[in-house]
């Protein structure tokens, strides 16, 4: 598949009514995203009849009757071993919420190009046109054997949860939930590295998570295997507790393995002498707040546009400052992680993403830092070309080693 921009169109053809100004004509995004972002395209010529012979009858033949009789042949002599499905349904897009399977196409060709442009993974946008937990799992696992795995892309929590573990449960390649999982990487790297910026161990830190979606969900995850201190999340209602009893099922479970101090209130009352602020939900977070954080604190803000604490406000207090935006330093991206995650997956025809290679994805990560570690370089740019090799090649051990690689 090719990662490039092509405009299949022509000028006239501007979807509008006649006599309209086309849209493209004074907004360059329109411009860029005129027929689309991408293209198939083929890996083998076809220049005559000999060639013609070959790619399809009567030499396809053979291969499918070889694959037919020996199954794993279709990761040899097919694209399977190579192509992710990216899926949505468009109930949680972007900034915009569910704006539905057509208008989410564009962010859908958009990771895809990402997978190619990063990974060197070709990807597949799939918008379907459903909600329904038992139908997106049933389409997802009727269209499984034309991929080698499954990106799941902005479906609103808490179905996302659900959608996940049971397409985990019935495939056997790896599903990969990239709101969550590819933020919680992300955040680990940086927090990682914030850490030993400051001479600490994640094992000494206090942090407190704004938002208990899909995206909050997973960094607490992780950060509770990567031997955190003590997390806690928040969510509009206050900080989750045990003791809670409007919880859903999803946050139920969340208070079982976070908030071992018991903490209760609003988020602001838990930032008081916390070491790490996380902001996955939007809103703003008062600056009273901020300074009531512990001496050296990190503030991870990575709402967009609009970062829950803005960084003029944190550096008076933070001795990091991340945020999910590229024009400031510290920008938690998740196209840090997913691109080399599926790689190093789709390399070894992994059976699955296990919690040890998201962990070596976040270390392999943090390690490209290396010397240059500093307050506003705790984490590499997306385009640092040593990125996508390093989680790849870790990815690909940690499947090894935890026994759920195929080759």
């Amino acid at each position: 598949m090719a990662a490039e921009i092509v405009n299949p169109r022509s000028d006239s053809d501007t979807g509008q009514d006649s006599g309209a100004e086309p849209l493209d004509s004074f907004d360059p995004a329109f411009a860029l995203h005129r027929g689309g972002k991408m293209a198939v395209q083929a890996t083998v010529p076809i220049r005559d009849k000999d060639d013609l012979s070959l790619a399809y009858t009567p030499g396809v033949a053979k291969v499918c009757s070889a694959i037919a009789e020996q199954p794993e042949l279709v990761h040899d002599y097919t694209w399977k071993s190579s192509v992710v499905a990216v899926v949505t349904d468009g109930t949680a897009v972007l900034g915009l919420g569910d704006i539905g399977p057509e208008a989410s196409l564009p962010v859908m060709e958009g990771k895809a190009i990402l997978f190619k442009q990063f990974g060197g993974v070709d990807a597949v946008p799939i918008a379907l046109d459903c909600t329904d937990v038992d139908e997106i799992v049933e389409t997802v696992v009727r269209l499984a054997p034309s991929f080698g795995g499954v990106n799941l892309e902005d479906i609103s929590a808490p179905r996302c949860f659900e959608i996940e573990k049971r397409l985990q449960e019935r495939l056997d390649i790896p599903i990969f939930h990239d709101d969550q999982h590819g933020t919680a990487v992300v955040t680990l790297a940086a927090l990682r590295n914030a850490a030993r910026l400051s001479g600490r161990e994640i094992g000494q830190l206090r942090a407190v998570i704004s938002g208990a979606g899909a995206a909050g969900v997973a960094i607490a995850k992780m950060l509770v295997e990567a031997g955190i201190g003590d997390v806690a999340l928040a969510d509009r209602k206050g900080v989750i507790s045990s003791g809670r009893a409007d919880l859903t099922d999803v946050k139920r479970e969340v208070a079982s393995f976070t908030n071992k101090a018991d903490l209760t209130g609003s988020l602001e009352d838990a930032l008081a002498g916390a070491d790490v602020f996380i902001g996955v939900s939007g809103g703003t977070v008062a600056e009273e707040a901020v300074a009531s954080m512990a001496e050296g604190a990190f503030v991870f803000a990575m709402a967009n546009p609009n970062p829950e604490v803005h960084p003029d406000v944190a550096h008076k207090y933070a001795a990091v400052v991340a945020t999910g935006r590229s024009d400031f330093p510290n920008q938690i991206n998740n196209v840090l992680a997913f691109p080399g995650i599926f790689a190093g997956a789709l390399q070894v025809r992994a059976s699955r993403i296990t919690e040890g290679m998201k962990i070596a994805a976040a270390e392999a990560l943090a390690s490209v830092v290396g010397d240059d570690l500093a307050a506003d370089y705790v984490i590499p740019s997306p385009f640092d070309e040593r990125v996508a090799p390093a989680v790849t090649a870790a990815v690909a051990a940690a499947a090894r080693a935890e026994g759920v690689a195929r080759r």
